[in-house]
Parts: C-alpha cells; structure tokens; sequence
C-alpha cells in the first residue's frame, strides 16, 4: 500500500500522549512513583524495600552499647497492569493531518487509560478499610478532617505528604461549611468561595476526584435489628439479633446503624433464622438494643472452573438483582482481599461480569459468595509512600514486522504507540498502551473517609 503515513509519526503521538496523561491522573501524583528506562515484559517483579526501625537504647558509663540488627523487608511489585486502548483509522483520515487526529483520536484514548489508571490506584483504598472515619450516610464536616489527623499522628505518619482526595460529594458538603470557604477563615481573598477550591486543610492537601467511589444503593436490602438491651461498644464484633428471615451467608456486608461502617459478616447462628452474626473488623461506635442492621445482599461466581490467583480479566458472576457499581466495594468470600470494581459489563438479570481494581490475590471457586459494599462516599486519606507505583517501558517491535512503534518516558510515565496496517479492515491499527504495578506499602499510611 501506498499510503502516506506522516501524519502518524509515532514520536509525535508518544510525547502528545504524556501530555494528555499527565493533565487527567489525580492519584498517581500524590503517591510514591519509581520508574526505571529498563524494558520489562508483563509479569515482571520489582523489588523494593522498607527499612526497619531502631529503638533508642539508655545506657550508663558502665555499659556497652547496645547493637541492633539492620534490616531491611523486601516488598515485590508484580508490573501485571497492562492497560490498552486500540483503535482504527480508516484509509483517507489521514489527509485530517495530527492535530486533528490527536482531538478525534488520541485524546479519547489516553482518557481511557488515564481513568483506568485512576481507579486502579484509588479502589487500592479499601486495602486500608480497617482505619476509617466519619460514617456512611453523614455529611463529613472539619471534624471529620481533624479525626483524620488524628489517626495519622497516633500512627506516627509524617506530617509532609498527607493527602485527602474526596468525593463530589464530599466537596460540596465541605464546600457547605464556613470554614472552608469564607475568605477571612480561610485566608485566600475569597478564592476558595469563587472557585471551590478546598486546598489545604489541617495538615492533608485536599482534592476532588470524580472517580472517588460514590456508591447509591442498589442492590436487595435485607434488614433486622440488634438485639440486645445493654447495646454494643466500639470493638464488639459478636452481635446478638433478631428480626431477620432469610439466612445470611459468610462473606455478606452489613452496617449497623449508629455504627455506620463496612462491616463483612463472617458467622451466623440460627441458620435460616439468624440470632447472632460475627463481623469484622468490629464496631466503631456504641450501637443501641433495636439498631438497624442493613445487609447488603450477595452475588455469587458464575464459572465452573473458578478463576486463578492473578487472573486479570472479567469475572462472570449470578445472582444480584442489581449489579455492583462502578468503584463499589467487592470481596469473595472471606479471604480479607479486597478490591473496587473498575469496569462492569450487564447481560441478562442477575447474571454479570466486572474486572476489579488489580489481579486476584488469591483463586476463587464457583459459587463463593461475592460480597458487596455499603453505599455510600469514601474518600481516602494518605501519605505519599502508603502505595507505589512502579511503571517500566514496554518493548518495541522487531524491526522489519511491519509496524511503527515509539516509546516516550516522563515524569515516571511511560507510554507506547504502536502503529501497524490492517488489510482486511483497509486502515491503520493504533495501540497505546502502558505497563505498571500498584502495591501497598504500610497500612498505617492510609485511612479510609466514609459519608
């Protein structure tokens, strides 16, 4: 074929792409990035490290000090993020010229990957749902950031690099509050109130995020009620009940009004009629005799070979009457892995399929109760080096295949344009694509803002 491929400079569309990736990630600026020019293939690990602590020893003039081992854990990141987006331009576009290949094209696809990205790395919060604040349900309010900051310096978290990115919702209801908003409180000739800009706020630099999970109810609700005179304290995780009529299966979400948190239900007694449940990780607040237990009801896998530890794609699931949404919490039964649905797919009634944030921990059987997330707002509150980032080049083509590719690295990103001919479809394939990998690092460096 003849066809003249200058628009398609793949250098161009390289460099262009970084510029379109940088602009719309939110979470991969705020913590711990490493990248390296080393080409890597997917599946590759990278090893890291968290040094160990040492303890201040007294002594006397009569004793020798004291020596302590230095150490060091080694943390592994599997580079098993590979994200795409491929697409076609049909013979003739290219008389369009790059500029407005790049607006019909190029922008759209580096969106794509640049959300994907996003939510991979925000739904990493529910990693860290055991520290949590505010109650789902509630307005957050400057308490709720002072209760954050509270936690991170109980926790010995540094003071420099704490971050809070919140919800739309959030926003406006902090946006609601004098303290944020009114220019003598806040110092900013009005700034805040002009452009709804929250900035820093008790140590956490604060941002809003449209990916942030914001969850409405959905699927069937199943109630009941504590029963129990005296209530319950915060740290209970043995409940006595009553009012229910279906039995509860282990692996199900519940909160219990008052306590107003995710808490995953991992024992019952009483059978189709439960009496008592067993949650974890345990009440935050004191729940009253006659408080308002909400499940949130189950799906279940729909494949009979399961899915292996590190599968990355789809997972075919049955039995909800409204599938889990978008960044909603999931689990599988009560392994303690936990991960934020990234992309759902619909088919009929009941029967649907979502990839999570990141590859199985741990396999799944068919039929294991796939637990769903309370609705709600969760924010999350963090330092910098509670999660990395770890992306690497991928490797071009061999020469002579037939296919333009280029590679272009900045500020810790690094994106492949790859750009082959398709006869059958008269047109030219084009795939950006990137390969990382997410970790948490410290799970005390995270903290989980419900509302």
């Amino acid at each position: 074929m003849a066809n003249d491929l200058d628009a398609f400079v793949p250098e161009l569309w390289a460099q262009e792409s970084l510029m379109v990736l940088e602009s719309q990630c939110v979470m991969s600026e705020l913590i711990h990035r490493d990248f390296q020019n080393v080409i890597a293939n997917y599946g590759d690990t990278v090893n890291t490290r968290r040094p160990g602590r040492f303890v201040g020893i007294r002594k006397t003039n009569a004793d020798d000090v004291t020596i302590q081992d230095a150490t060091a854990t080694n943390v592994a990141v599997k580079l098993d993020q590979h994200l795409h987006t491929s697409f076609k331009i049909a013979d003739g576009e290219e008389a369009l010229g790059f500029q407005s290949l790049r607006d019909l094209y190029l922008v759209p696809a580096l969106e794509s990957i640049s959300q994907s990205m996003d939510q991979i790395l925000l739904y990493q919060m529910y990693e860290f749902l055991d520290n949590n604040a505010g109650r789902l349900g509630v307005d957050p309010d400057q308490y709720s950031i002072l209760e954050l900051s509270e936690q991170f310096d109980e926790r010995k978290v540094p003071t420099n690099g704490r971050n809070l990115v919140i919800t739309p919702g959030q926003k406006a209801a902090f946006l609601g509050l004098n303290l944020f908003t009114a220019a003598d409180a806040v110092g900013d000739n009005g700034t805040a109130l002009r452009e709804g800009s929250l900035g820093r706020k008790y140590g956490f630099n604060t941002f809003m995020s449209q990916n942030a999970p914001r969850v409405s109810v959905g699927n069937t609700l199943v109630l009941g009620a504590i029963n129990n005179a005296s209530g319950y304290v915060a740290g209970d995780t043995a409940l006595t009940v009553d009012g229910f009529s279906a039995a509860i299966l282990n692996g199900t979400w519940c909160i219990i009004a008052g306590d107003d948190t995710p808490q995953m239900i991992t024992g019952t007694t009483g059978g189709a009629i439960p009496t008592a449940l067993a949650i974890t990780p345990g009440l935050q607040r004191t729940v009253a005799d006659n408080a308002v237990v909400t499940i949130y009801a189950p799906g279940a896998v729909n494949l009979a070979a399961g899915y292996a530890a590190g599968h990355a794609k789809n997972i075919v699931v049955d039995a909800f009457t409204v599938a889990p949404r978008q960044g909603q919490l999931v689990s599988f039964g009560v392994d303690g892995y936990k991960y934020g649905v990234r992309h759902e797919t619909l088919s009929t009634p009941g029967l649907v399929g979502f990839s999570t944030n990141r590859n199985l921990d741990a396999a799944i059987v068919d039929d294991a109760v796939v637990g769903i997330g309370p609705a709600g707002n969760y924010g999350f509150a963090f330092h910098r080096n509670c999660m990395g980032l770890i992306t690497r080049p991928l490797p071009l083509p061999r020469p002579g295949t037939g296919a333009l590719a280029a590679v272009a690295n900045y500020k810790g990103y690094s994106v492949r344009v790859t750009i082959t001919y398709q006869g059958v479809s008269q047109g030219h394939l084009v795939t950006v694509d990137m390969l990382a990998g997410v970790k948490t690092f410290d799970g005390d460096m995270g903290t989980v803002l419900f509302s």
